[in-house]
């Protein structure tokens, strides 16, 4: 016996209310968790019926779904506008990569990520996949234009500075190694560039 096509939730395009359920799923989800925040709540909450909550989306982890592609779609036109800004000019970057990401890192709270990855393990491989992509594609460019401007240093290629970080990221920014530290998100993150630029940076680079 097939199984019944599930419907795709309605887009923003086509749909009015999109944003203002996922902005509503967006706060309950990064400061209390994904699993302690029901359709039903949602429902409540937006003051509207389950059945035009369930048209819009037609599951929790679709909710989800749209949630992390509004907040990566954020995410990525903050960094691209730091790397447009201050082209060329590396202080500039380093200072607004920095500032922006611990940013957008301070609206996700530990038990999210927790719930995400223990409750849909899929979507939590698509958000590794995801942020893999932008730190290769943003900071793999800071570092060129670093060495260029002889701010990092050039006995190390660009390439391995960026997969050092995307291997940090991965071993460090995950619920049990977080909750084993102590740590959060950002306080991760943030340590982790610190540790990559103390060794990438030239002396100029420090001084900047």
């Amino acid at each position: 016996m097939k199984r019944a096509h599930k419907p795709a939730p309605r887009s923003r395009k086509h749909d009015p209310n999109w944003q203002r359920i996922v902005d509503a799923a967006r706060v309950h989800f990064f400061s209390h968790g994904f699993r302690s925040v029901t359709m039903d709540d949602l429902a409540e909450e937006l003051g509207i019926s389950k059945k035009t909550l369930y048209a819009h989306f037609p599951g929790k982890i679709d909710v989800l779904e749209a949630v992390l592609a509004d907040k990566f779609a954020g995410v990525e036109a903050t960094l691209k506008k730091v790397t447009r800004a201050h082209l060329h000019d590396f202080p500039a970057t380093l200072r607004e990569l920095l500032a922006g990401t611990q940013r957008e890192l301070d609206e996700i709270k530990p038990p999210f990520v927790r719930d995400i990855r223990q409750k849909a393990p899929e979507v939590f491989k698509v958000v590794e996949r995801r942020r893999a992509a932008l730190l290769q594609r943003y900071f793999g460019k800071f570092f060129v234009e670093g060495q260029r401007a002889g701010m990092v240093r050039k006995d190390v290629p660009a390439n391995l500075i960026i997969e050092v970080l995307l291997a940090m990221v991965q071993s460090i920014m995950n619920p049990p190694k977080m909750e084993e530290l102590g740590m959060m998100p950002k306080e991760g993150f943030t340590g982790i560039l610190k540790i990559i630029l103390e060794g990438a940076l030239t002396a100029k680079g420090r001084k900047a």
